[in-house]
Formats: structure tokens, sequence, C-alpha cells
């Protein structure tokens, strides 16, 4: 696991110093201005199925314009509204000597339809434990999140956002990998921005529609300290908190600390960007506990993101 990550690492510099000469991104790198209010008509929304479709990047666009430029952190879900790909790769160490890879790690299409909303299509993560009760499998499908986006201002009227979501995850895992229940999650964000400084939060509440003496309803509260500087540098730590309610982990309560890089914005080709992370998380809480359930969920991970906005 080290040589993989110390490639991708290896690899991110490299396209890191490639790109340093590439022009960035228009709409990111420019000085912020207040973004014009397009009418109904310049946005598609009179013109039928064929004009909202036209009008597609006008709308996301102006969504982008009317909201702070942050990068999007490694673990914490931006309250940003964004239009990307994104793959995320784990290498999880779970500290009962079993190792988890997560290919994707439930990323996927990420897509602005109005000026105030997202919605994501995720596709659900690849899953590999080594070394304790190897298995293989698809991990559950968290197929959906839609946000709607509720206050916002961009750098030059405020640099702020509050947005709400709600996401929906599908019981379709392997045996060895799946909760068996339906699990929906309804979260609020927000951030604010200082010049280079931001700070972007999560506070939402996963909860089965099933099988909740076992699995239990999970609280959790997320926040990414970023800062931005010589263009392309987003150094981040963020905090990754997990109390659950209920369950076998009843009345516990998961820490993780997660330090971390993100480069970008790179322009590659017509709208295409590129950003590319990594970081390291670890858990600072509770001392591992294997029984009734493993808690912390794993002891540490590195981890990778790689993201094409456009």
């Amino acid at each position: 696991m080290p040589r993989r990550l110390f490639a991708a690492a290896a690899a991110a510099l490299s396209i890191a110093g490639y790109l340093s000469g590439v022009e960035t991104a228009r709409a990111d790198q420019q000085p912020y201005t207040p973004a014009p209010t397009p009418s109904n008509g310049q946005l598609g929304y009179e013109s039928g199925i064929s004009g909202y479709f036209q009008n597609w990047f006008v709308r996301s666009d102006y969504a982008r314009a009317t909201q702070p430029h942050w990068m999007t952190p490694l673990v914490t879900v931006t309250p940003r509204l964004e239009q990307e790909v994104r793959y995320d790769q784990y290498w999880q160490s779970l500290g009962n000597g079993a190792d988890v890879d997560s290919y994707g790690s439930g990323k996927g299409l990420e897509l602005i339809p109005t000026t105030t909303n997202e919605v994501l299509i995720n596709v659900p993560a690849y899953l590999v434990r080594t070394e304790h009760n190897p298995a293989s499998g698809w991990g559950d499908w968290p197929f959906l999140v839609v946000k709607q986006r509720l206050l916002s201002a961009n750098e030059e009227s405020g640099n702020y956002i509050v947005t709400a979501f709600l996401g929906l995850q599908a019981p379709v895992g392997s045996e060895a990998f799946s909760n068996n229940a339906w699990i929906v999650t309804p979260t609020i964000a927000g951030g604010k921005g200082w010049g280079p400084f931001d700070i972007q939060s999560t506070l939402s509440m996963a909860m089965p529609a099933s099988h909740g003496d076992v699995i239990g309803y999970a609280m959790l509260w997320n926040m990414a300290l970023q800062l931005h500087f010589a263009q392309y540098f987003w150094p981040e730590f963020e905090t990754n908190l997990t109390h659950w309610f209920g369950g076998v982990r009843d009345g516990k309560t998961q820490l993780m600390l997660t330090p971390g890089l993100v480069l970008g914005r790179f322009h590659l080709v017509g709208r295409v960007n590129a950003a590319i992370g990594a970081g390291y998380q670890f858990a600072v809480t509770p001392k591992l506990q294997t029984e009734p359930a493993l808690t912390p969920l794993y002891n540490h991970a590195w981890i990778v993101s790689a993201r094409m906005p456009f």
C-alpha cells in the first residue's frame, strides 16, 4: 500500500509541475466579481426541454459565480454546488489485523441542474478486505444526493454559504459489506471565508429504515479548515466525528483527524479542469474495541482524491 501511495503522490506532483505553466480555469482564477443575473430565457427555463439543456452551462456557471470558490475538501462534503467527475481511493487499516481498500469510495458524477441545486449520482465502492476475514465485493450504493443551496455570496459579496442535503443509500452490497438497510441522511452544511482562509462544515444524521437495533442512528459532524496560497495549493485540516444512538455502538463517539493537501484547479481543455489531493486520516478516540462491534470503524487510512470539474 505505501508503494501505491508514493506512486500516486509522485504522479500528483508531476502533474502539478507540468500544469503549473498551463492556463488555469478562467471561472475560478480570475478576480471574483458579482455575476450578472440572467433572465429566465437566458437560463433556458422558458425554452422547453431543448432550451433547458442548451443553456445548462449558463446556469451552472451562474451558480458557481454566486458562491465562494473554495476547494472541495477530502472528506467533508462541501456546501458549495460543484459540477465534476470524482474518484476517491481509501487504504484503510482497521486496527484488528485487517486492511480494506475502497475503490471509488462512493463518489461519481456531480451536476448543477439549476442555479441553486446540485445532484450527485454516485457509484458504489468496490471493497477488498485482506489479512483478517478476507472478502471482496461491492458496498452499499449511496446512489443519490440532492443539494439545495439556501444562502450564498461570493468573495466580493460576503464569502459564505448555507446548503441543505438529502442522501439516499440502497442496500445492494455484497454480504460481507452491506448494512442490509436503506439509509436516509439529511444534512445541513455551511461555510465562511476570510481572505485565503475558509471553514466548511456539515452536520448530518444517518437514519436506517430497518435494522436500527443493530446499525443505530449515526450523527456525523465534519469540519474542514482550509488555506489557499500560491494559486494552486489548498492545505487543509479536517475533524470527522461520529456519535451513535442505539444499535451495537450505542453511546460511542468516534473522532478522526485528517490533515491533507489538494492541488488545483488546473485547466486541461475547454471547460475541463483538474484537481488532485491526498491526506492521512487517523482515529483519536475511542480506544480500539472489537466487541460488540469494531469501533472506531478503522484505525487510520490514506486517502487520494481526483476530480475533474467542468
